[in-house]
Protein backbone atom coordinates (compact mmCIF):
# COMPACT_ATOMS: atom_id res chain seq x y z
CA UNK A 1 0.00 0.00 0.00
CA UNK A 2 1.44 3.48 -0.96
CA UNK A 3 0.28 6.67 -0.21
CA UNK A 4 1.85 8.30 -3.03
CA UNK A 5 0.54 5.51 -6.43
CA UNK A 6 -1.56 5.79 -8.52
CA UNK A 7 -4.20 3.19 -6.93
CA UNK A 8 -4.60 5.76 -3.91
CA UNK A 9 -4.99 8.63 -6.55
CA UNK A 10 -7.62 6.65 -8.66
CA UNK A 11 -9.77 4.57 -5.98
CA UNK A 12 -8.67 5.34 -2.41
CA UNK A 13 -9.08 8.96 -2.23
CA UNK A 14 -12.66 9.23 -3.76
CA UNK A 15 -13.90 6.33 -1.22
CA UNK A 16 -12.04 8.48 1.43
CA UNK A 17 -14.12 11.49 -0.03
CA UNK A 18 -17.61 9.61 -0.49
CA UNK A 19 -17.33 8.22 3.19
CA UNK A 20 -16.77 11.91 4.56
CA UNK A 21 -19.36 13.10 2.11
CA UNK A 22 -21.90 10.18 3.81
CA UNK A 23 -20.72 10.83 7.17
CA UNK A 24 -21.21 14.66 6.81
CA UNK A 25 -25.11 13.69 5.75
CA UNK A 26 -25.45 11.31 8.35
CA UNK A 27 -24.68 14.43 11.03
CA UNK A 28 -27.55 16.26 9.64
CA UNK A 29 -30.29 13.74 11.23
CA UNK A 30 -28.09 12.93 14.43
CA UNK A 31 -30.47 15.46 16.56
CA UNK A 32 -33.43 12.46 16.51
CA UNK A 33 -31.28 9.95 17.73
CA UNK A 34 -27.49 11.02 18.94
CA UNK A 35 -28.70 12.01 22.37
CA UNK A 36 -30.14 8.74 23.35
CA UNK A 37 -27.14 6.65 22.10
CA UNK A 38 -24.43 8.43 23.69
CA UNK A 39 -26.43 7.92 26.92
CA UNK A 40 -27.62 4.30 26.84
CA UNK A 41 -25.69 2.59 23.81
CA UNK A 42 -22.02 4.46 23.70
CA UNK A 43 -20.49 3.28 27.33
CA UNK A 44 -21.46 -0.79 26.50
CA UNK A 45 -20.57 -0.42 22.98
CA UNK A 46 -16.97 1.34 24.12
CA UNK A 47 -16.43 -1.13 26.76
CA UNK A 48 -17.07 -4.15 24.29
CA UNK A 49 -14.37 -2.83 21.94
CA UNK A 50 -11.92 -2.13 24.20
CA UNK A 51 -12.56 -5.69 25.81
CA UNK A 52 -12.37 -6.87 22.36
CA UNK A 53 -8.64 -4.90 21.96
CA UNK A 54 -7.14 -5.93 25.28
CA UNK A 55 -8.27 -9.46 24.14
CA UNK A 56 -6.68 -9.34 20.50
CA UNK A 57 -4.40 -7.08 20.23
CA UNK A 58 -2.79 -6.41 23.39
CA UNK A 59 0.05 -8.64 25.41
CA UNK A 60 1.13 -7.82 28.83
CA UNK A 61 4.80 -5.67 28.36
CA UNK A 62 5.46 -6.61 32.08
CA UNK A 63 6.03 -2.91 32.70
CA UNK A 64 5.58 -1.32 36.27
CA UNK A 65 3.79 1.86 37.33
CA UNK A 66 4.47 4.82 35.69
CA UNK A 67 7.82 2.73 33.53
CA UNK A 68 8.05 3.63 29.99
CA UNK A 69 10.00 1.58 27.34
CA UNK A 70 11.11 3.26 24.04
CA UNK A 71 10.00 1.91 21.01
CA UNK A 72 12.59 0.66 18.42
CA UNK A 73 13.07 3.41 16.23
CA UNK A 74 11.20 5.45 17.83
CA UNK A 75 13.12 8.83 16.46
CA UNK A 76 12.77 7.94 13.11
CA UNK A 77 8.82 7.38 13.55
CA UNK A 78 9.28 10.79 15.17
CA UNK A 79 11.23 12.54 12.31
CA UNK A 80 8.83 10.89 9.49
CA UNK A 81 5.70 12.51 11.20
CA UNK A 82 7.61 15.85 11.69
CA UNK A 83 8.28 15.48 8.14
CA UNK A 84 4.96 14.40 6.52
CA UNK A 85 2.96 17.08 8.82
CA UNK A 86 5.93 19.59 7.34
CA UNK A 87 5.21 18.91 3.70
CA UNK A 88 1.18 19.03 4.50
CA UNK A 89 1.45 22.42 5.90
CA UNK A 90 3.75 24.01 3.29
CA UNK A 91 1.17 21.98 0.20
CA UNK A 92 -2.16 23.47 2.06
CA UNK A 93 -1.72 26.84 3.66
CA UNK A 94 -0.60 30.03 2.11
CA UNK A 95 2.02 32.06 4.35
CA UNK A 96 0.63 34.14 6.54
CA UNK A 97 -2.50 32.08 6.84
CA UNK A 98 -0.82 28.22 7.99
CA UNK A 99 -2.85 26.69 10.47
CA UNK A 100 -2.29 24.07 13.53
CA UNK A 101 -1.89 20.31 11.49
CA UNK A 102 -4.16 18.98 14.59
CA UNK A 103 -6.58 21.30 16.33
CA UNK A 104 -6.76 23.20 13.29
CA UNK A 105 -9.78 25.93 13.98
CA UNK A 106 -9.78 28.13 16.64
CA UNK A 107 -13.02 28.66 18.91
CA UNK A 108 -12.03 30.54 21.15
CA UNK A 109 -9.01 31.99 23.59
CA UNK A 110 -10.67 32.46 26.43
CA UNK A 111 -9.78 34.11 29.93
CA UNK A 112 -9.74 31.04 32.76
CA UNK A 113 -8.84 31.17 36.18
CA UNK A 114 -7.42 27.99 37.02
CA UNK A 115 -8.19 27.23 40.63
CA UNK A 116 -6.22 24.45 42.94
CA UNK A 117 -8.49 22.96 45.31
CA UNK A 118 -7.68 22.61 48.84
CA UNK A 119 -7.49 19.40 51.22
CA UNK A 120 -6.33 17.34 48.82
CA UNK A 121 -5.48 13.74 49.41
CA UNK A 122 -1.41 13.94 49.87
CA UNK A 123 -0.42 11.81 47.70
CA UNK A 124 -1.84 14.35 45.02
CA UNK A 125 -0.20 17.06 45.94
CA UNK A 126 2.59 17.55 43.82
CA UNK A 127 3.90 20.48 41.07
CA UNK A 128 0.78 22.56 40.35
CA UNK A 129 -1.22 20.73 42.68
CA UNK A 130 0.65 21.15 45.61
CA UNK A 131 -1.09 23.96 47.02
CA UNK A 132 -4.50 25.89 46.72
CA UNK A 133 -4.33 28.68 45.00
CA UNK A 134 -5.76 30.39 42.08
CA UNK A 135 -3.86 30.78 38.42
CA UNK A 136 -4.38 33.14 35.54
CA UNK A 137 -5.06 30.92 32.20
CA UNK A 138 -5.71 31.74 28.58
CA UNK A 139 -7.68 28.52 27.30
CA UNK A 140 -7.78 27.83 23.54
CA UNK A 141 -10.86 25.72 22.21
CA UNK A 142 -10.68 24.12 18.93
CA UNK A 143 -11.72 21.68 16.45
CA UNK A 144 -9.94 18.63 14.78
CA UNK A 145 -8.52 19.40 11.85
CA UNK A 146 -6.01 19.19 9.77
CA UNK A 147 -8.51 21.66 7.93
CA UNK A 148 -10.96 24.25 8.91
CA UNK A 149 -14.29 23.75 7.59
CA UNK A 150 -17.33 24.95 8.63
CA UNK A 151 -18.29 23.26 12.28
CA UNK A 152 -21.42 21.25 10.41
CA UNK A 153 -18.33 19.53 8.23
CA UNK A 154 -15.76 18.81 10.43
CA UNK A 155 -14.72 15.71 11.93
CA UNK A 156 -16.66 15.80 15.10
CA UNK A 157 -14.22 16.45 17.42
CA UNK A 158 -13.04 19.18 19.96
CA UNK A 159 -9.99 19.92 21.80
CA UNK A 160 -9.01 22.24 24.74
CA UNK A 161 -5.64 23.17 25.74
CA UNK A 162 -4.96 25.31 28.58
CA UNK A 163 -2.03 27.27 29.30
CA UNK A 164 -1.96 28.42 33.43
CA UNK A 165 0.39 31.27 34.02
CA UNK A 166 2.79 32.23 36.95
CA UNK A 167 3.48 28.96 37.50
CA UNK A 168 7.16 29.29 39.07
CA UNK A 169 9.88 26.39 38.96
CA UNK A 170 12.26 25.50 36.75
CA UNK A 171 10.77 23.74 33.54
CA UNK A 172 11.37 21.10 30.94
CA UNK A 173 11.16 23.06 27.64
CA UNK A 174 13.43 26.42 28.27
CA UNK A 175 11.16 28.29 25.79
CA UNK A 176 8.71 29.45 28.53
CA UNK A 177 9.79 30.10 32.03
CA UNK A 178 6.14 30.68 33.90
CA UNK A 179 4.00 28.55 32.10
CA UNK A 180 2.05 24.70 32.24
CA UNK A 181 0.30 23.43 29.52
CA UNK A 182 -2.87 20.92 29.70
CA UNK A 183 -3.95 19.79 26.78
CA UNK A 184 -7.18 17.40 26.44
CA UNK A 185 -9.30 16.20 23.96
CA UNK A 186 -12.41 15.00 23.38
CA UNK A 187 -12.18 11.13 22.47
CA UNK A 188 -11.60 8.81 25.25
CA UNK A 189 -8.59 7.22 23.38
CA UNK A 190 -6.02 8.38 21.02
CA UNK A 191 -6.50 7.23 17.12
CA UNK A 192 -3.43 5.99 17.00
CA UNK A 193 -1.59 3.35 19.81
CA UNK A 194 2.07 5.39 19.29
CA UNK A 195 3.70 6.91 17.12
CA UNK A 196 5.00 4.16 14.64
CA UNK A 197 1.11 3.58 13.86
CA UNK A 198 0.75 7.54 13.65
CA UNK A 199 3.63 7.93 11.20
CA UNK A 200 1.96 5.60 9.18
CA UNK A 201 -1.63 7.14 9.26
CA UNK A 202 -0.52 10.87 8.73
CA UNK A 203 0.99 9.22 5.31
CA UNK A 204 -2.37 8.99 4.17
CA UNK A 205 -3.72 11.91 6.03
CA UNK A 206 -1.10 13.71 3.37
CA UNK A 207 -2.35 11.69 0.12
CA UNK A 208 -6.33 12.90 1.34
CA UNK A 209 -6.81 9.04 1.43
CA UNK A 210 -7.55 8.53 5.32
CA UNK A 211 -9.32 5.08 4.63
CA UNK A 212 -6.50 3.75 3.16
CA UNK A 213 -4.78 3.68 6.54
CA UNK A 214 -7.53 1.03 6.96
CA UNK A 215 -6.18 -1.38 4.71
CA UNK A 216 -2.20 -0.74 5.61
CA UNK A 217 -2.78 -3.23 6.67
CA UNK A 218 -6.16 -4.49 6.24
CA UNK A 219 -8.36 -4.59 9.14
CA UNK A 220 -5.85 -3.95 12.31
CA UNK A 221 -7.09 -0.35 12.70
CA UNK A 222 -10.97 -1.03 12.37
CA UNK A 223 -11.00 -1.42 16.31
CA UNK A 224 -9.78 2.36 16.94
CA UNK A 225 -12.01 3.65 14.10
CA UNK A 226 -15.34 2.37 15.96
CA UNK A 227 -14.04 3.93 19.03
CA UNK A 228 -13.24 7.49 17.34
CA UNK A 229 -16.43 7.49 15.97
CA UNK A 230 -18.72 6.38 19.11
CA UNK A 231 -16.54 9.64 20.28
CA UNK A 232 -17.36 12.13 17.34
CA UNK A 233 -20.86 12.98 17.18
CA UNK A 234 -21.83 16.19 16.23
CA UNK A 235 -21.50 18.54 19.45
CA UNK A 236 -23.82 21.29 20.18
CA UNK A 237 -21.26 23.54 22.13
CA UNK A 238 -18.02 22.97 23.23
CA UNK A 239 -17.94 24.05 26.60
CA UNK A 240 -20.70 21.54 27.45
CA UNK A 241 -18.02 18.45 26.23
CA UNK A 242 -16.05 16.19 28.65
CA UNK A 243 -12.31 16.26 27.86
CA UNK A 244 -9.27 13.37 28.09
CA UNK A 245 -5.83 13.43 28.03
CA UNK A 246 -5.68 10.00 26.46
CA UNK A 247 -1.86 10.08 27.50
CA UNK A 248 -0.46 10.09 31.16
CA UNK A 249 1.63 11.88 33.07
CA UNK A 250 4.00 11.98 35.84
CA UNK A 251 2.28 13.24 39.43
CA UNK A 252 5.24 13.32 41.46
CA UNK A 253 7.50 10.04 41.86
CA UNK A 254 6.72 7.10 40.35
CA UNK A 255 3.12 7.79 40.27
CA UNK A 256 1.09 8.05 36.59
CA UNK A 257 -1.83 9.79 36.12
CA UNK A 258 -4.25 10.78 32.99
CA UNK A 259 -6.47 14.35 32.52
CA UNK A 260 -10.15 14.87 31.99
CA UNK A 261 -11.89 18.21 32.14
CA UNK A 262 -15.71 17.95 33.03
CA UNK A 263 -18.01 20.64 32.59
CA UNK A 264 -20.23 21.15 36.46
CA UNK A 265 -23.58 21.88 34.62
CA UNK A 266 -25.47 19.53 32.05
CA UNK A 267 -25.39 20.49 28.93
CA UNK A 268 -28.30 23.01 27.46
CA UNK A 269 -27.22 23.77 24.29
CA UNK A 270 -29.43 22.35 21.06
CA UNK A 271 -28.12 22.31 17.97
CA UNK A 272 -29.54 25.25 15.62
CA UNK A 273 -32.12 23.92 13.01
CA UNK A 274 -29.84 25.50 10.31
CA UNK A 275 -26.32 25.50 12.12
CA UNK A 276 -24.22 28.63 10.34
CA UNK A 277 -20.34 28.53 9.67
CA UNK A 278 -19.03 28.90 13.34
CA UNK A 279 -22.46 27.70 14.89
CA UNK A 280 -20.25 26.05 18.03
CA UNK A 281 -17.97 29.90 18.34
CA UNK A 282 -21.73 31.25 18.72
CA UNK A 283 -22.43 28.86 21.20
CA UNK A 284 -19.78 29.55 23.16
CA UNK A 285 -20.53 33.22 22.96
CA UNK A 286 -24.36 32.66 23.97
CA UNK A 287 -23.28 30.67 27.53
CA UNK A 288 -20.59 33.79 28.18
CA UNK A 289 -22.62 35.78 27.94
CA UNK A 290 -25.03 34.71 30.50
CA UNK A 291 -22.54 34.19 33.42
CA UNK A 292 -19.31 32.47 34.16
CA UNK A 293 -18.64 28.54 33.07
CA UNK A 294 -17.25 25.97 35.53
CA UNK A 295 -15.58 22.74 34.59
CA UNK A 296 -13.65 20.13 36.90
CA UNK A 297 -9.91 19.60 36.30
CA UNK A 298 -9.49 16.06 37.42
CA UNK A 299 -6.62 13.20 37.94
CA UNK A 300 -7.01 9.17 37.13
CA UNK A 301 -3.97 7.27 39.03
CA UNK A 302 -2.75 4.16 37.46
CA UNK A 303 -3.07 0.92 39.74
CA UNK A 304 -2.84 -1.62 36.88
CA UNK A 305 0.19 -1.57 34.51
CA UNK A 306 -1.24 -3.63 31.70
CA UNK A 307 -5.33 -2.32 31.58
CA UNK A 308 -3.85 1.32 32.15
CA UNK A 309 -0.97 1.52 29.94
CA UNK A 310 1.36 4.17 29.43
CA UNK A 311 2.75 3.17 25.84
CA UNK A 312 -0.76 2.58 24.10
CA UNK A 313 -2.75 5.96 23.90
CA UNK A 314 -5.80 3.66 22.16
CA UNK A 315 -6.84 2.26 25.52
CA UNK A 316 -9.06 4.23 28.19
CA UNK A 317 -7.80 3.43 31.46
CA UNK A 318 -10.90 1.71 32.98
CA UNK A 319 -12.23 4.24 36.28
CA UNK A 320 -14.27 1.06 37.99
CA UNK A 321 -10.05 0.57 38.66
CA UNK A 322 -9.39 4.52 39.46
CA UNK A 323 -12.00 6.49 39.52
CA UNK A 324 -11.37 10.28 38.50
CA UNK A 325 -10.87 12.42 41.47
CA UNK A 326 -10.89 16.65 41.00
CA UNK A 327 -7.85 18.82 42.47
CA UNK A 328 -8.78 21.84 40.28
CA UNK A 329 -11.67 24.21 38.64
CA UNK A 330 -11.56 25.81 35.96
CA UNK A 331 -13.44 28.97 35.84
CA UNK A 332 -14.31 30.57 32.68
CA UNK A 333 -16.16 34.75 33.42
CA UNK A 334 -18.29 36.13 31.72
CA UNK A 335 -16.82 37.64 28.54
CA UNK A 336 -16.79 38.17 24.83
CA UNK A 337 -13.58 36.49 23.20
CA UNK A 338 -14.91 36.70 19.51
CA UNK A 339 -12.93 39.48 18.31
CA UNK A 340 -10.76 39.50 15.30
CA UNK A 341 -7.49 40.85 17.65
CA UNK A 342 -8.37 37.71 20.33
CA UNK A 343 -8.89 35.20 17.65
CA UNK A 344 -5.27 35.96 16.00
CA UNK A 345 -4.02 35.92 19.34
CA UNK A 346 -4.26 32.08 19.11
CA UNK A 347 -1.51 32.52 16.42
CA UNK A 348 1.28 33.59 18.74
CA UNK A 349 0.49 30.82 21.23
CA UNK A 350 2.39 27.69 21.66
CA UNK A 351 0.89 25.39 23.42
CA UNK A 352 3.20 21.89 24.18
CA UNK A 353 2.76 18.99 27.37
CA UNK A 354 6.37 19.61 27.94
CA UNK A 355 5.77 23.34 28.98
CA UNK A 356 5.77 21.38 32.57
CA UNK A 357 7.15 21.22 35.90
CA UNK A 358 9.02 18.18 36.40
CA UNK A 359 6.88 16.65 38.70
CA UNK A 360 4.17 16.15 35.79
CA UNK A 361 6.78 15.00 33.00
CA UNK A 362 4.73 13.80 30.16
CA UNK A 363 4.87 9.48 30.14
CA UNK A 364 4.89 7.52 26.93
CA UNK A 365 6.14 7.31 23.30
CA UNK A 366 3.40 9.63 21.80
CA UNK A 367 4.04 12.42 24.72
CA UNK A 368 7.83 12.00 23.70
CA UNK A 369 7.28 12.42 20.53
CA UNK A 370 4.97 15.77 20.83
CA UNK A 371 7.94 17.47 22.87
CA UNK A 372 9.91 17.84 19.24
CA UNK A 373 7.04 17.23 16.92
CA UNK A 374 4.80 20.30 18.62
CA UNK A 375 7.69 22.82 18.56
CA UNK A 376 9.32 22.33 15.25
CA UNK A 377 5.45 22.40 13.58
CA UNK A 378 5.26 25.78 15.70
CA UNK A 379 7.95 27.37 14.49
CA UNK A 380 7.27 26.54 10.99
CA UNK A 381 3.72 27.37 11.06
CA UNK A 382 4.93 31.02 12.57
CA UNK A 383 7.92 31.45 10.27
CA UNK A 384 5.50 30.83 7.48
CA UNK A 385 2.74 33.59 9.38
CA UNK A 386 6.06 36.03 10.11
CA UNK A 387 4.57 36.07 13.82
CA UNK A 388 6.75 35.79 16.95
CA UNK A 389 5.91 32.79 19.55
CA UNK A 390 4.58 34.84 22.68
CA UNK A 391 4.82 33.76 26.16
CA UNK A 392 1.28 35.46 27.92
CA UNK A 393 1.27 36.68 31.31
CA UNK A 394 -2.49 37.35 31.60
CA UNK A 395 -1.60 41.28 30.60
CA UNK A 396 -3.11 40.89 27.70
CA UNK A 397 -5.89 42.93 26.44
CA UNK A 398 -8.18 43.27 23.41
CA UNK A 399 -10.75 45.72 22.11
CA UNK A 400 -11.73 45.08 18.71
CA UNK A 401 -15.01 47.42 18.64
CA UNK A 402 -18.23 48.01 20.65
CA UNK A 403 -18.56 44.07 20.69
CA UNK A 404 -16.15 43.26 22.54
CA UNK A 405 -15.73 44.66 26.28
CA UNK A 406 -12.16 44.98 28.09
CA UNK A 407 -12.14 41.40 30.10
CA UNK A 408 -11.60 41.77 33.39
CA UNK A 409 -8.13 42.06 35.10
CA UNK A 410 -7.08 40.00 37.99
CA UNK A 411 -3.76 39.60 39.78
CA UNK A 412 -1.38 36.87 37.63
CA UNK A 413 -1.23 34.85 40.46
CA UNK A 414 -3.96 35.05 43.35
CA UNK A 415 -4.50 33.26 46.83
CA UNK A 416 -8.44 32.32 47.13
CA UNK A 417 -10.75 30.61 49.57
CA UNK A 418 -12.10 27.50 48.83
CA UNK A 419 -15.71 29.19 48.75
CA UNK A 420 -14.72 31.52 45.81
CA UNK A 421 -13.60 28.71 43.58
Amino acid sequence: MNPEGPFTYSVLRPLSDLFLWTWRLERRIEFLYRPQFDRWLRPPLFSLLQGLQNLLRRKDERLGLAEERELPDEERYNQEVIDTISAFTRENWLPGGAQRFGNTKTFGVLRGDFTVLPDLPEDLRHGLFRTPRTYLAWVRFSGPGPFAPPDLEDLGQCSVAIKVMGVDGPKLMPDEQHTQDLILVSPASFVTPDIRENSRMQRWVRAKAPLGYLLDPPGRHLLHLAMQLLYSPMHANPLEVQYYSNVPFLLGEGRAVQYSLKPRRKPRTRIPAHPGENYLRDAMVRTLADGDWEMDFMVQVQTDPHRMPIEDATVKWPERLSPYVPVARLRLPAQRFDGDAQLAFADVLRYNPWHSLPEHRPLGNSNRARRRMYEELAGLRQSMNAVPHVEPDGSEVFGDDDRTPEPRRQPAVADRAASES
